[in-house]
């Protein structure tokens, strides 16, 4: 049996300061849609973000999404088979796409109120293949000259490594479908979406981690 004192974070209590669950960061999912795999090169299409909250109880759940279309920089590219996927028509009309420096600013407004609220020092990036969507939004804020980003620079939680822990799988539709929620394959593939699934499946884990070691403890305490 694991030990009890290893089985949550020492340094915290029974219902934590969220500031004290993640070491100071504030988990906030992202996901991108792009217009290929360079994010140097290729279009930043679509974002979206969802701040992780923890209630009373130390029991984390997602806030409401915030998201924007966003307007191909100047020369960028766009994979015709990046669109096929993702059913993007950069041009049609009613996209109402922002410059990448309007959309960071309104992903970024939510995420500074809760950083002043829960008292956390930077933000840190939960995605599924978290790496993917930090090089869009990091090369996105240097593209832009942005100053001071609430995102920790390479830090990140992947849900990818959390999935296959927890679930053993590794594919986001599986892995959701695993965690006791309903995949629609029709919606997949926009940025709304994919957070939407990606931080239910995050604060799924998490809390089921919680669960686990307050039996642990609770056993540890019993045989004492």
């Amino acid at each position: 049996m694991i030990a009890a004192a290893a089985a949550y974070p020492a340094c915290m209590s029974a219902i934590p300061k969220y500031a004290e669950r993640f070491r100071g960061f504030l988990p906030v999912v992202i996901d991108v849609e792009t217009g290929g795999f360079d994010c140097e090169r290729d279009a930043l299409l679509e974002i979206a973000a969802i701040v992780v909250r923890m209630d009373e109880h130390g029991v984390v759940h997602p806030d409401p999404v915030v998201s924007t279309h966003v307007v191909p920089f100047p020369g960028a590219n766009i994979e015709a088979k990046s669109l096929e996927i993702t059913g993007i028509d950069p041009t049609h009309p009613f996209r109402a796409a922002v410059e990448e420096r309007e959309a960071l600013d309104h992903i970024f407004r939510p995420i500074r109120k809760a950083l002043r609220e829960f008292e956390c020092q930077r933000a840190v990036l939960v995605g599924h293949n978290a790496a993917f969507d930090l090089s869009f939004l990091n090369a996105a804020i240097r593209r832009t000259g942005y100053k001071r980003s609430p995102f920790h620079l390479f830090s990140c939680f992947d849900t990818v490594s959390l999935a296959g822990l927890a679930f053993g799988q590794t594919v986001l539709s599986r892995a959701v479908q695993s965690a006791g929620f309903e995949w629609n394959s029709n919606e997949a593939h926009s940025a709304v979406y994919d957070a939407e699934r990606t931080a239910q499946l995050f604060c799924t884990i998490v809390n089921r981690w919680k669960s686990m070691s307050e039996v642990w403890q609770a056993q540890a305490g019993a045989a004492a």
